[in-house]
């Protein structure tokens, strides 16, 4: 019996102790699987960190090389110095987040393109857990930018109090018809100058006003929630900070002031009808000399009769219409009756196919197939992100763009996508749409 108990006694620890060792090893793998998440998270955030410091440097990047009077424009930095910036954010993160930045790479898928806005980021991690175990993990993140696009059928219209009428887009930001016709002729004239506008803030709806509020209720930086004139669409708060001086001195020329002594950022327009108006809401619908103050945005080479047909069709699919420009000059001069030994015809230079999937039944009709044109490099570029590969799969087809996530080295694409820039003045005369940081799944 002795000899039975001591059997089982031993018997009972063995399992207690293997109990003991199945929780240790159930410890070990939540700790790894914490740690894991903890890793990701960290990944995500500097992926995400980079992207933002790439939004806030696009326009410097984009910025004409020289100001009006030829002298050199400061404001401008090189692709090298844009993304030293982006990696410095993300290792920057990194520490603020206790990750080792020996254990993290960082890179840029879309570095090959003359405007990058992908990061990726990669972090190794050794993670020590509970009971001595040792557990290595590794993490991938991915974050750019999503190219806003305009409606399939319409303009936007605006919803959520104040404003209900239509809405133009500049980067990413909604506001009046008029309102947009008068910032592009100021957006024009500031570059012109070496300066660089960005629209940080437009069109605001009474919630997000209320969020902000809640956020920082002072009335004096943020109106309370239905006060806002942000509700009517007719106010922007402008950056960079370097535009300020520019702005005070001239935007008085195209219709906005300063609308507080306090706030350098934030500009209304007094040229039209008053906010918040039903004579405010009419304006798209009546026309009121909107598409003729937009044309100030078309390069000049564009012929009078094309240019009414581009600023609808860019507004309808979200299109700058500069780019639509000179992709049209590239294509065809501008001649609706043009062929190729390729069977590319009209204006827009479509095959018959991509005229059939676009419900173009005429590509010799200009209007039709410039609105095609418009639709098409809408898809473009919401599918690549950047103008200048929604370009080279216009002109060699989305699938070599696809595969290498870049410019494809074709001399014909190549050369078509660099005229096509010089034409519209680089790349800093399109007014990119919006900039939406997000992880790429």
């Amino acid at each position: 019996m002795r000899e039975e108990a001591g059997q089982a006694l031993i018997l009972a620890l063995g399992g207690a102790l293997a109990l003991i060792a199945s929780a240790l090893a159930l410890v070990a793998i939540a700790g790894a699987v914490t740690g894991k998440g903890r890793v990701q998270r960290a990944a995500d955030l500097i992926a995400i960190s980079s992207v933002r410091a790439m939004k806030d440097d696009l326009p410097r990047l984009l910025a004409p090389a020289r100001r009006a009077d030829g002298a050199p424009n400061s404001e401008r930095i090189a692709k090298a110095l844009y993304l030293s910036r982006a990696r410095a954010a993300g290792l920057l993160a990194a520490r603020a987040n206790g990750v080792d930045t020996a254990r993290v790479r960082i890179r840029f898928p879309d570095a090959g393109s003359s405007a990058p806005v992908r990061a990726e980021a990669k972090v190794f991690a050794v993670l020590r857990e509970s009971g001595g175990h040792r557990v290595e993990a590794s993490a991938v993140a991915e974050a750019g930018a999503a190219h806003g696009s305009g409606s399939a059928e319409a303009t936007a219209m605006a919803t959520g109090g104040g404003y209900g009428g239509p809405l133009a887009m500049r980067d990413g930001e909604g506001m009046r018809p008029d309102v947009a016709a008068a910032y592009d002729q100021m957006v024009a004239a500031a570059r012109g100058d070496g300066i660089v506008l960005v629209v940080v803030s437009g069109l605001r709806s009474d919630a997000e006003q209320a969020e902000l509020f809640a956020a920082h209720p002072d009335p004096t930086w943020v109106a309370p929630p239905g006060q806002s004139l942000h509700r009517c669409a007719t106010e922007l708060d402008l950056g960079s900070s370097s535009a300020y001086g520019w702005l005070a001195a001239n935007a008085g020329r195209f219709g906005f002031v300063q609308r507080y002594s306090w706030e350098a950022w934030h500009f209304g327009f007094v040229s039209g009808p008053a906010p918040c108006s039903p004579a405010g809401e009419a304006v798209a619908a009546r026309g009121g000399g909107a598409s003729a103050l937009s044309s100030a945005s078309l390069p000049s080479f564009v012929p009078a009769r094309y240019r009414d047909p581009i600023l609808r069709s860019a507004a309808r699919w979200g299109v700058p219409p500069a780019l639509m420009a000179g992709q049209l000059m590239a294509e065809s001069g501008f001649d609706p009756a043009a062929g190729s030994p390729a069977g590319a015809q009209g204006i827009a230079q479509f095959m018959p196919s991509t005229a059939a999937a676009y419900g173009l039944s005429d590509p010799y009709d200009p209007v039709a197939a410039i609105d095609a044109e418009a639709h098409l490099m809408s898809d473009l570029l919401r599918q690549f992100g950047s103008p200048e590969l929604a370009l080279a799969a216009y002109n060699a087809g989305p699938a070599p763009v696809e595969a290498c996530g870049c410019i494809p080295p074709y001399p014909e694409t190549q050369a078509y996508v660099t005229r096509i820039l010089a034409l519209i003045g680089g790349a800093g005369a399109i007014a990119m749409p919006s900039f939406e940081v997000r992880l790429v799944e």
